[in-house]
């Protein structure tokens, strides 16, 4: 993994990658810390941290748009899956070098309150706990774009992937407001997860009964829910699709706030799709 890491790390500086990523994150950052803060003298470094997250949006992709499709470009992922690294270890060496150049980054940026506090008295512990949970999210951004440069087979259509697969994580709190929310909705959003459920399951085990069985069971199984208990059902459609959202658990961070439940849910959330970034490795290892 080490030899992956170093390898990733040092193309981004031999490419015009991470410069491109680094100076088009801070002109952006510099041109928005100076108007909402230097010249309206606001010491909300806070607020202006937030605004950051759509600058990421636009940024990220640059980051992580040519971690695999570089190697399938120039014919060498046949020689990197061929090597005596691990799947684990080569996912984690690209995904840990883009993270490295985003840290340094958001490092540079600790200089905008340094200048703030000679001005102006502020709270570092809310200053701390945001730029903690920037580094989380930013984080859990980074593992997105590695999987879809995997899924992609070019550096364009894996930026324009990442940049909508973001842009729907960003706007997922807004979709929420549009969904319904009784209880024949969840009854029926369980129905479908179950009858996607058992369509897999089919397509791989091919065995109609056991797929019959498992759909009689899951029908039963939400009627009597629905009759018995339906305030279980009540807005469940929202809960599902908040759990995916990632700004909304920044925003504990932007007060200040560490949660420990937050913390997890983004290593969680990275872990997730740096797993399924592996497993599509292997598979097409051995295909």
């Amino acid at each position: 993994m080490i030899a992956v890491y170093k390898k990733e790390l040092k193309s981004y500086f031999y490419t015009p990658g991470a410069y491109i990523f680094m100076g088009a994150f801070l002109l952006i950052a510099g041109l928005l810390f100076s108007l909402q803060n230097v010249f309206a003298g606001d010491s909300n470094y806070a607020g202006f941290l937030s605004s950051l997250i759509f600058i990421f949006l636009l940024v990220v992709p640059i980051l992580t748009m040519k971690l695999f499709t570089e190697e399938k470009r120039q014919k060498t992922d046949i020689l990197l899956l061929s090597s005596p690294v691990s799947i684990i270890g080569i996912v984690l060496g690209k995904y840990l070098a883009a993270v490295t150049v985003f840290a340094a980054t958001l490092l540079i940026t600790m200089l905008y309150p340094l200048f703030l506090s000679f001005h102006g008295r502020m709270d570092w512990a809310q200053i701390w706990g945001t730029y903690i949970g920037f580094f989380f999210l930013g984080s859990a951004f980074i593992a997105i774009g590695t999987f879809l440069s995997e899924v992609a087979e070019s550096q364009t259509s894996a930026a324009i992937l990442t940049f909508c697969g973001l842009l729907a994580s960003w706007i997922i709190d807004y979709i929420i407001s549009f969904v319904p929310t009784s209880s024949m909705a969840g009854a029926i959003f369980i129905l479908i997860l179950a009858g996607t459920a058992i369509a897999v399951f089919q397509s791989k085990a091919q065995d109609w009964r056991i797929s019959a069985a498992a759909a009689v069971i899951a029908i039963a199984a939400v009627s009597v829910l629905y009759i018995v208990t339906p305030d279980m059902l009540y807005g469940l459609i929202s809960k599902f699709i908040a759990w995916f959202s990632l700004t909304s658990r920044f925003q504990r961070f932007s007060m200040g706030i560490l949660k420990l439940d937050a913390v997890i849910y983004y290593l969680s959330f990275s872990a997730f799709f740096l797993y399924v970034t592996g497993s599509r490795i292997e598979n097409r290892r051995w295909s």
